[in-house]
């Protein structure tokens, strides 16, 4: 098995996000937002694609925010597909925006996302596989399981002895 805790350490790119938000808690609702856009848009390329494309992703879908996102029409949508800085696939950011729109109902019921994902009975990643593809767009189960791993909602994200987990679990101890 090859360990993202391997490559990432001392990358300008991987090294930052291994170290800092793989595999932790996020329970912002836009920051939620954000990653799960980012595992859509890594689909078929490398997360080290995405990684560089980042900043200008968050300019382009104006800071992955939730309401801003699921407002956009047509006219955003040629912006976004001419804009060189960030992954321009159609079918990619049709579903970034309707996963935007489908996120304002679920906050609207539920008080946020990570609410929404707390009462959820899914305990297997089968299980939140078959929610997210009933619930999102583009939601498959590679994406999906990097998705929750990467939010610390699904084990695996380090090493058990990367100095990563030790951060993780020492935060999550403190949580309870």
């Amino acid at each position: 098995m090859s360990w993202y805790c391997d490559i990432a350490p001392g990358h300008p790119f991987h090294g930052p996000y291994h170290d800092q938000e793989y595999g932790f808690s996020l329970r912002d609702d836009d920051g939620l937002f954000e990653r799960m856009s980012l595992e859509i848009m890594q689909a078929g390329l490398s997360w080290l694609t995405v990684l560089k494309k980042r900043d200008a992703m968050r300019l382009a879908f104006d800071q992955f925010s939730i309401a801003k996102v699921a407002a956009y029409g047509e006219e955003e949508v040629a912006h976004l597909l001419v804009n060189p800085g960030i992954i321009r696939n159609r079918l990619k950011v049709a579903a970034i925006i309707e996963n935007a729109r489908r996120l304002e109902v679920i906050i609207a019921a539920h008080g946020s996302f990570a609410a929404w994902m707390d009462k959820q009975t899914a305990v297997s990643k089968e299980d939140w596989v078959k929610l997210f593809r009933k619930s999102f767009k583009f939601m498959g189960g590679e994406i999906v399981g990097e998705f929750l791993m990467s939010i610390g909602r699904l084990p695996g994200a380090h090493r058990p002895d990367c100095p990563a987990q030790a951060e993780i679990d020492r935060l999550n101890a403190q949580a309870r």
